[in-house]
């Protein structure tokens, strides 16, 4: 039980591996996760370790299953996720898992060259139908005789009997389409308008068979004169990446080439098919398998890395590795060295052996899924000294209750526990799809968190009687009209007056009128009342201040904890007292001034009753002769005077007295209590001799685990602690009234959108008044979920953050540690830890 308040006694241990068993002993410890290895070699080149070879072969390896997933998710086919967490292949396998690797990476890429030849040649023969058969469309509209008809008036009589004896040249292929308007305009100025240009679109996209992508194109033939126009023409397309084309010249010629082409396509697309046909059976072969070799040999090349770390010794017989791990986990590390042991068939067994160390420990808080989650919000800060207070437990159950103080709705509080109870309830499902949105895997990770502070939230909108902005009236009223009306009967108050004013007051001191307290929570009647904001601001005020109050004293009390357990009595006597004494003087009395006031003014005193914060005030100021300001208590001047002088005489004991203490020890220590008059010993220190050898041994080991006292930058740090703590405890008190400010904001974002959109839809009641009401409160249930749900709540989620690193950790957690990072493959595999 002690380990959830405290972080995991570690210990530093060596182990001694045999080589033929170092990779199975590593492999069970990867299984278990309890051991964090050091690196013994880090002056040693990456490249220059043992085990180099094996890692590349790993890299080599996992290379290539990235590039068979790659044309798996390609194919659009799912991967197939057994959740099988496989053993670690042994180190022969890995020549086992190199062929199949070899082969499969080799037969896709056989058959992605054949089948991208295939395709390119397809492409072809389907540019080339298409040529022929706009080509002959081409020329059949030549030889019509009205085109012809229609030239010839274009021409001199006599020119054009001097060209029509003269046959053109043309060529013919194919071009992107977006590229027909410059490729024209490039033929017109370059040949000076002496070639002709025909081209149509072909209507069926084709796929470009390098990237696969849909490409749309044209057909296109130009006719010239002689042979420079040709060169030029030719260059042009070859700029332009215009794909040419054999074209006959005879209809007879193209009609059978168009037929052989035909026929060419036909096989060609059968035999594509069945390419295509065998690439998908070898695929999904792979995809059954793929994931199951991916953590194969992410866990090998895991195991390298760490046998990396290791050392050898000069009989290159035996590994030496260094690891951190928990005390209480070493019987289940012995047990697994053993397993590893057994596995590999070596007959000598790897020893475990605990070392002595004045190195500082990493830090380890063992977690579940309900407090893993109040631990990261604690990690954030920062990470805990070795074995300092977690303060995550405690976390377990202020951190929610700060938040649903300024949270506070009954009915926003079941939304939220129901929403977090579907992400609880159904874990394992949700788990099991491994959603990848960062959004989701946030809010799912912290599940319980928002469990916790759903449930809260409806306790303390329970306490302010508040759902969506209005009050439940359970238990009846405690106040009473019926009295009050009695006695008004004669005077001012009529029925016509109950019924044509909206604003009367009820007076507490009529007898009868105050029935008693609400049972839970505040009473209904304030939802109604013109002072209710005057009210809930007095008692959302004073509570927040309460709240705050215990919240420091609680943290400074853990710090005597910390004190007790590192046995540091000159913290307790010159930090913990004077620090909770400051604190209980002047902002505890506060507290009680604020319980004292409450018990003790009732309603006909109310009136009379003086301020609190003018008194607090003029406690510091020490003024007492305001006649405005009447004491709350006989000897309430004394009693101030008396704790404000306590309070200041606990700052010197902080700042100037706890460091002349840490001065004198440290000369202690130096002159370890003896000094020399004379020649006579002076002090009850040992005697020369033996002080001799224990300076010897105590300043050395002081020079390896201190550094050396300087006074300047104790009293600096001293004087910075002092003053940052008295200060703090004065802004970290005004800090908690974020309780009240956010939880009256809350109230009134909830009553400003019942009025201004649900009022509305319930301000109708004909038939159509339904249709609109079923209108209004879509909007209505949006803008709660999206305002006063995700805004709201994430505003209070980060204040209630705040309160507990600023104002509650700081009082006694220092988290200066480093975190224990364990060799895992579950925390390799879920990406949680880098090689």
């Amino acid at each position: 039980m002690g380990e959830l308040f405290r972080s995991e006694e570690m210990t530093l241990a060596q182990l001694f591996l045999q080589s033929e068993a170092a990779y199975c002993c590593v492999s069970e410890l990867g299984e278990i996760g309890m051991v964090q290895f050091r690196d013994l070699n880090p002056d040693v080149n990456v490249f220059q370790r043992k085990f180099v070879n094996e890692v590349r072969r790993c890299e080599e390896m996992d290379r290539k299953l990235r590039f068979v997933e790659k044309e798996i998710k390609k194919a659009d086919m799912p991967i197939v996720d057994t959740g099988e967490n496989p053993e670690v292949p042994v180190p022969r396998d890995m020549i086992d898992l190199e062929a199949t690797f070899e082969k499969l990476e080799n037969e896709l890429k056989e058959i992605n060259t054949n089948q991208e030849a295939l395709k390119k040649n397809f492409l072809e023969l389907t540019e080339l139908k298409h040529i022929l058969r706009r080509t002959q469309q081409f020329f059949d509209e030549m030889e019509d005789p009205t085109l012809l008809e229609e030239s010839s008036t274009l021409l001199d009589p006599n020119e054009v009997n001097r060209v029509a004896p003269l046959r053109l040249g043309f060529v013919a292929g194919v071009i992107g389409r977006e590229r027909i308007p410059t490729f024209e305009r490039m033929l017109w100025r370059v040949c000076r308008g002496n070639v002709f240009l025909r081209q149509a679109d072909i209507e069926d996209s084709l796929e470009d068979p390098s990237s696969g992508d849909q490409v749309h194109k044209s057909v296109f033939i130009i006719f010239f004169q002689g042979d420079q126009l040709k060169n030029r023409v030719k260059k042009i397309c070859e700029g332009f990446r215009a794909t040419l084309y054999p074209c006959p010249e005879t209809p007879q010629e193209r009609k059978e080439m168009l037929a052989g082409v035909n026929a060419r396509i036909d096989d060609l697309q059968m035999v594509l098919n069945q390419t295509e046909d065998h690439r998908q059976r070898v695929l999904q072969a792979a995809a059954k398998a793929v994931r199951v070799w991916f953590i194969k040999v992410r866990k090998m090349k895991a195991i390298y890395h760490t046998l990396n770390l290791c050392n050898i010794d000069v009989t290159q017989k035996c590994l030496i590795a260094e690891v951190w791990c928990p005390v209480s986990d070493l019987d289940s590390i012995q047990f697994a060295l053993r397993r590893g042991t057994e596995k590999s068939g070596s007959t000598v067994p790897s020893i475990l052996n605990r070392m002595q160390t004045k190195q500082t420990p990493p830090t380890y808080n063992k977690t579940n899924k309900l407090t893993s989650g109040f631990q990261n919000i604690v990690d954030a800060y920062g990470i805990g000294s070795y074995r300092e207070i977690n303060p995550a437990p405690y976390t377990i159950i202020t951190f929610p209750f700060l938040f649903a103080v300024m949270f506070g709705d009954l009915g926003h509080g079941v939304l939220m526990t129901c929403a977090a109870l579907y992400l609880v309830l159904r874990e394992s499902r949700l788990i099991a799809q491994k959603n990848d949105n960062e959004m989701f895997s946030m809010v799912f990770a912290g599940r319980y968190i928002i469990l916790m502070m759903g449930l809260f939230s409806i306790y303390t909108g329970i306490i302010y009687n508040d759902c969506f902005s209005k009050s439940l009236n359970v238990f009846g009223s405690g106040w009473s009209v019926r009295p009050m009306f009695n006695v008004r009967v004669g005077g001012n108050w009529t029925f016509e007056t109950l019924e044509g004013n909206k604003i009367l007051q009820l007076d507490p001191a009529v007898d009868g009128v105050f029935k008693g307290p609400y049972p839970i929570g505040i009473d209904p009647i304030w939802n109604i009342a013109t002072n209710k904001l005057t009210f809930l601001n007095s008692f959302k005020m004073k509570m927040s201040i309460i709240l705050g109050v215990i919240h420091m004293l609680f943290g400074i009390t853990l710090s005597l904890f910390n004190h007790l357990y590192f046995q540091k009595p000159l913290n307790i006597y010159l930090g913990f007292i004077p620090e909770i004494v400051f604190m209980a003087s002047l902002f505890g009395y506060l507290v009680l001034l604020i319980f004292y006031k409450w018990l003790l003014y009732d309603v006909r005193l109310s009136r009379d009753a003086p301020s609190l914060l003018i008194a607090f005030i003029n406690m510091f100021l020490f003024n007492y002769s305001d006649p405005t300001v009447k004491p709350l208590y006989t000897g309430q001047q004394a009693l101030q005077t008396l704790l404000v002088l306590i309070a200041l005489a606990c700052v010197p004991c902080m700042l100037i007295v706890k460091t002349l203490v840490l001065r004198r020890q440290y000369l202690w220590r130096k002159n370890l209590g003896t000094q020399n008059f004379g020649g006579i010993r002076v002090g009850n220190g040992p005697t020369d001799d033996e002080a001799e050898i224990i300076q010897h041994d105590q300043l050395s080991q002081h020079s390896e685990d201190e550094p050396e006292f300087n006074f300047a930058d104790v009293a600096v740090h001293q004087a910075i602690h002092t003053i940052e703590y008295c200060l703090g405890c004065i802004s970290n008190t005004a800090s908690y009234l974020r309780l009240w400010a956010l939880s009256l904001a809350h109230a009134q974002l909830s009553e400003v959108l019942w009025t201004m959109v649900m009022h509305i839809g319930l301000s109708t009641r004909s038939v159509a008044g339904f249709f609109l009401l079923s209108i209004v409160f879509c909007f209505f249930a949006v803008l709660t979920v999206a305002i006063l749900l995700i805004m709201e709540g994430l505003s209070a989620f980060l204040h209630a953050l705040r309160l507990h690193w600023v104002e509650f950790q700081n009082k006694f957690y220092l988290g200066q540690g480093y975190k224990f990072l364990p060799f895992t493959f579950e925390g390799i595999l879920d990406g949680k830890f880098e090689d």
